[in-house]
């Protein structure tokens, strides 16, 4: 099962690694990972998405509460939470092409960012299943390029990630 694991931690050198390093060490997949300060500027985000099943997922929120850069972990599945993904995507638009992606691009809500002679380049926002349905609705060979940030995610309501 998927997991989208909420990591606050220390903004210091080498946190970023030694979390991925705790990961590769144990075998554990990292499918997406996602990391920026907070307002606090001594503090960052990790969003991290994983497959696994409870007892795995628990295992590795131990490890990294243990590690000492972690301030706090939360497995946002655990309850509500809201998941946005952002992707870049550029796109042969050539001819009757041009308007057929234009098209693609309102019906999946997203903005064409870039304009050229032969292409567009677009922008989506949704959840990872979103993003996945924009590629098999358009002609693989219409797609030049793609860039996914991964996931990040929120918990919904009062739950909040913090100090």
């Amino acid at each position: 099962m998927k997991h989208i694991i909420a990591v606050l931690l220390e903004n210091e050198p080498g946190a970023l690694s030694r979390v991925v390093d705790l990961f590769a060490a144990r075998g554990y997949n990292i499918e997406s990972l996602s990391v920026a300060p907070t307002e606090d500027a001594s503090l960052s985000r990790m969003t991290i998405v994983t497959r696994g099943s409870s007892d795995v997922i628990e295992q590795i929120t131990k490890h990294l509460n243990r590690l000492i850069d972690v301030v706090k972990v939360v497995d946002l599945t655990e309850a509500n939470y809201v998941e946005r993904e952002l992707m870049i995507i550029k796109v042969r638009a050539v001819g009757k092409e041009r308007e057929e992606m234009k098209r693609m691009a309102d019906i999946f809500r997203g903005r064409i960012i870039d304009v050229t002679d032969k292409t567009y380049t677009m922008e989506l926002t949704g959840d990872a299943a979103k993003l996945d349905a924009f590629i098999q609705a358009v002609e693989r060979s219409a797609i030049l390029e793609t860039v996914r940030t991964g996931a990040s995610g929120i918990s919904r309501g009062e739950r909040i990630l913090r100090v």
